[in-house]
């Protein structure tokens, strides 16, 4: 393939580069040191690869830069980060070591455990150690251990004598329009077997370091009750990993937690000069994460001398592989909102113990939000709001996560603002207008009081977690430490202490229940487990403007409620509620409450929100209150959880009837889940939200928004919904056994007087006996007892049903009693027993129907209704055409589902055409659709007795029949050419 202009020059320049290292090799090797083989060799090689290696083209703030130069930092003759980290807008794609060339890249395993190290912290796929004359490659996905040798994890290694020989491979993988592109992810290894990132080895440490400090205090603290030790463990180990995390980015000297560990001879001492450290930081820093006005416990609590050694050698080199100083606050956020699935429990004995809070074990865990949806969100909402803003605009907007776990969502937005922020103050304050009390630093980043500001003007969060509301405090403080030096540090304490208190930003209580819940009750006993908390008065500021102006976040979804706040919640919200409720429904309607007009609302939820029956009266009150402005199908984006999920955003103002819904799917395409395609609009499509109102139901599609055309021409015609040919009875869906092999039993193994033959029912199951037009009627009863019936006094069904009584779950059976054994749903006989029905299956992603007129009694795989005022096979008739497929495929949005279902309030729904008796036109078409029906279910009664010959011959005629009842239900409901084709090819 030819090279471009750039491929071109680029060969030019790396081929000369090796002429001249290959002409004075071994002058290089013995005198050149690491600063001339980067200014000579290798910064040309990137140069030439496209990349602005001195900014001094584009001429970006130092936090965007292409190409970032880590300040050293020596610890023991070791640097402390990386010599280049290669940067997309900021966003790191991979790290460069660079060494002199005397040093041995193949075989020197300090070099490569060193590169593996950043990179895997900082969760980049591969990285690069080189010292020009050798050019390795490593993947570092796998947790780095100092004992493996150079080898490990290299994924590719070039001497410069063949980098013209592979420059192909070298411009695809590393060249930066290559590396905007996505070509590193595409090249990480794909065998990841044993593969462990590093937010899931730190959740590991942070699981054992809770275990020793727990295990520690309670024993030798028995005056402390669970909730006290979750505290002082929960906040030490905070304290522990901030002041780390500080060390390794030069902010406090390196090893400085280690100077706990001397001079302290007696039990305890360790931890007690610990927390003099603790007391220093907080002089410094002036955080509540070092309040012991607050913390009232750590000052006395004794803790092992042991364990605390135990925690520090495992926070240092060579026993961690973390290297801090490249581990960002999103990626600890994850690791520490798994940890928060668990608690400290106490034993009778008062020994620790931890195990899952139940709300974690019964969902299966905690699932973190991946970063490329949380930034999804926020640019969607936050960025809309300040877009064009400036600096002071800005400082009065407020964002809010009402759910906010370790901090996820509100890390991401607080990162959107500092960006928004630098890129402003970049393009304001060029260096020779930069003075005291400018908000940039010599170097162009944000100053520390800028970045303070942001946090406590705009950034706010509520959890029913005291524990996660700390977490997130941490995250937050970690996030405005990154980019901090020593020497800014010290700038910033010549007039004040570096960080903010956060408790007036970040609190803790239960978003969903206000303080209302205490009307009329006198005991305030469950207070630390309800938690009820009233929004205006904790945040009087935010309301004083009539609100929060961004919500966003992921809710609970499924969490559970004890029946005294879930009857507080139905009352509370009964505006949402059809039948079911889920948490995340309540976080949703309570997040529009809580904003103010013209305020912004993004969320990631469950995709039932988009088509379950339940969240009817959701969706109808959010079409009617809000602009909606996305509406995305995400599918699994949860590991180890399968529940699709969306991600919907809105504007708290009032539809003017024209607003258009960018809609996407996600969901049957993984690659396009992630990194840039959320933002790809040539993904998108669009839909004008008032259409919404002429879809049963509210329903929120994603798919062939453009077929919801026909359904506009269809609602246009004259038409009746199917409930109003519905009988009274309505549409039931079958009785539901309790144990099918209990209640279903095969009539040939019957034998006479066997059971009372009064209550055995002929019996259909499911799909496999129901087809369109045909029912194959199995030997197959049902033992069938009336609503009220006692059925101990119908000794042999009794008897029969006794046999299983040990594998019935059914409550009455357990507890012994004697009426509706048989049936979960109590079904009145006469839907049963009418002459004719239409009998459906349930377990599809469209309509199946045929008729039944043998009083057959059906299971609830199968709903069944009784018809009037319409001819009940022209009615099977337009249910069963493709036409009714695709308008129940696109109005149901069931298609494709593991779990499909037909649901009867969608059924009742359709449009059925009526029929002018006195019009000629409609007349003919609706009796020749009844003579070809007629004709199929006749072929069908010859087809079970017919010879093989024969059959050919009547399937063929059936097919010509079913294929002229759809082309007159076309006719009827006046599709043209082109709208048959979209249906037919559905």
């Amino acid at each position: 393939m030819a090279k471009t202009k750039n491929q071109e020059a680029a060969y030019d320049i790396i081929a000369s580069r090796v002429e001249q290292f290959s002409d004075q090799r071994e002058i290089y090797k013995k005198k050149y040191n690491e600063t001339q083989t980067r200014i000579d060799f290798i910064n040309p090689f990137f140069m030439a690869l496209g990349w602005d290696i001195d900014n001094t083209k584009l001429k970006l703030p130092e936090a965007y830069r292409d190409v970032i130069h880590e300040d050293k930092i020596k610890v023991g003759g070791k640097t402390k980060a990386p010599d280049y980290c290669f940067t997309n807008y900021g966003k790191k794609q991979f790290f460069l070591e660079a060494k002199k060339p005397s040093v041995s890249v193949k075989t020197d395993v300090e070099p490569s455990y060193q590169l593996r190290r950043y990179g895997w912290s900082a969760k980049l796929p591969i990285s690069i150690l080189t010292d020009f004359e050798e050019f390795a490659v490593y993947d570092c996905s796998r947790t780095p251990k100092p004992e493996e040798s150079a080898a490990t994890g290299r994924l590719k290694y070039i001497t410069f004598d063949n980098y013209l020989k592979e420059f192909d491979w070298i411009w695809d993988l590393f060249a930066k329009e290559q590396v905007i592109k996505g070509s590193l992810d595409q090249f990480a290894s794909s065998d990841k077997k044993g593969t462990q990132t590093v937010d899931s080895v730190f959740l590991q440490s942070l699981d054992e370091w809770r275990s020793y400090l727990a295990t520690s205090i309670a024993l030798r603290n028995k005056q402390l009750d669970e909730d006290e030790i979750n505290y002082i463990v929960q906040m030490n180990l905070n304290r522990i990993v901030f002041l780390r995390n500080c060390e390794d980015r030069g902010i406090e000297p390196y090893g400085k937690l280690k100077e706990s560990l001397i001079n302290a001879k007696d039990e305890g001492g360790y931890f007690r000069h610990m927390v003099g450290m603790f007391y220093e930081a907080d002089r410094k820093y002036n955080s509540g994460l070092f309040d012991f006005a607050k913390d009232t416990y750590s000052k006395t609590v004794v803790v092992d001398n042991k364990v605390i050694k135990t925690i520090t050698e495992e926070l240092y080199y060579p026993k961690s592989p973390y290297e801090f100083s490249v581990i960002g606050a999103e990626i600890l956020g994850t690791a520490y909102e798994r940890f928060l699935g668990k608690v400290i429990r106490l034993t009778t004995a008062h020994h620790a113990k931890v195990e899952e809070k139940p709300e974690v074990r019964k969902a299966g865990g905690v699932f973190y939000t991946p970063q490329y949806i949380v930034e999804h969100i926020v640019k969607q909402t936050v960025g809309k709001l300040i877009e064009g803003k400036t600096p002071e605009e800005i400082a009065k907007i407020k964002i809010c996560d009402p759910a906010c776990g370790s901090g996820s969502f509100l890390l991401g937005a607080f990162q959107f603002l500092l960006d928004y922020h630098l890129n402003w103050y970049t393009k304001k304050y060029t260096k020779s207008k930069a003075a005291k009390g400018s908000p940039l630093t010599p170097e162009g980043n944000l100053t520390t009081q800028v970045k303070k500001q942001i946090l406590l003007n705009n950034i706010f969060g509520v959890d029913i977690d005291t524990q996660a509301v700390e977490v997130t405090k941490l995250s937050l403080l970690m996030k405005c430490m990154e980019g901090e030096t020593n020497a800014s540090m010290q700038t910033t304490l010549a007039f004040e202490r570096i960080l903010p208190t956060l408790d007036n930003n970040i609190k803790s209580g239960n978003s969903l229940i206000d303080m209302d819940f205490y009307e009329g009750k006198l005991d305030f006993g469950e207070d630390k487990k309800i938690k009820p908390f009233n929004w205006k008065s904790k945040f009087p500021e935010v309301f004083k403007q009539g609100g929060f102006d961004v919500l966003i976040g992921n809710p609970p979804w499924g969490a559970d409620f004890d029946d005294e706040c879930l009857n507080y919640l139905r009352k509370k919200y009964k505006e949402i509620i059809v039948r079911m409720i889920d948490s995340f429904m309540y976080f949703t309607y309570k997040s529009y409450s809580l904003m103010k007009d013209k305020g912004y609302f993004g969320m990631i939820v469950p995709d039932v929100l988009f088509y379950q029956v339940d969240n009817t009266k959701l969706r109808e009150f959010l079409v009617k209150n809000t602009i909606i402005t996305d509406l995305i199908n995400m599918g699994d984006v949860f590991e180890q959880v399968v529940r699709p999920s969306c991600i919907i955003t809105f504007k708290k103002s009032k539809p003017n009837g024209n607003n258009k819904i960018k809609i996407g799917d996600f969901s049957a395409n993984k690659k396009h889940q992630k990194n840039t395609a959320l933002g790809d609009n040539s993904l998108y499509s669009e839909f004008t939200q008032s259409k919404i109102h002429q879809i049963p139901n509210y329903l929120f599609h994603t798919k062939n928004t453009d077929n919801y055309l026909i359904i506009e021409k269809i609602n246009k015609l004259k038409i009746k919904k199917l409930s109003e040919f519905v009988d009274d009875d309505g549409i039931q869906r079958g009785v539901s056994p309790d144990l099918k092999e209990a209640f279903l039993v095969n009539s040939t193994q019957v034998k006479d007087n066997d059971l009372e033959k009064s209550h055995l029912k002929n019996a259909l199951t499911g799909g496999k006996q129901v087809k369109r037009y045909n029912i194959d009627y199995p030997d197959l009863q049902l033992i069938y007892t009336k609503r009220n019936e006692d059925y101990k006094k119908i000794p042999k069904i009794c008897k029969y049903i006794d046999k299983f009584k040990d594998k019935i779950t059914c409550r009455e059976v357990k507890e012994n009693k004697h009426s509706m054994y048989a049936l979960h749903r109590a079904r009145e006989e006469r839907i049963f027993t009418k002459k004719d029905k239409l009998v459906g299956v349930i377990t599809e992603d469209e309509i199946v129907v045929a008729i039944d007129n043998k009083m057959t009694f059906v299971t609830d795989g199968l709903y069944l209704f009784g018809v009037k005022g319409i001819d009940i096979k022209f009615l099977m008739a337009i249910l069963n055409s493709k036409l009714f497929v695709f308008v129940y495929r696109l109005l149901s949005m069931e298609s494709g589902r593991v779990l499909a279902q037909v649901k009867p309030t969608l059924l009742n729904e359709l449009p059925i055409i009526i029929v002018d008796e006195k019009n000629k036109f409609t007349k003919m078409k609706h009796d020749e659709i009844i003579s070809n029906v007629d004709l199929i279910l006749k072929a069908n009664t010859e087809l079970a007795k017919a010879d093989e010959n024969k059959k050919l011959v009547i399937k063929d005629r059936i097919s010509y029949s079913i294929q002229r009842i759809d082309e007159l239900v076309y006719e009827l409901y006046d599709l043209t050419k082109e709208e048959i084709e979209i249906v037919e090819n559905q």
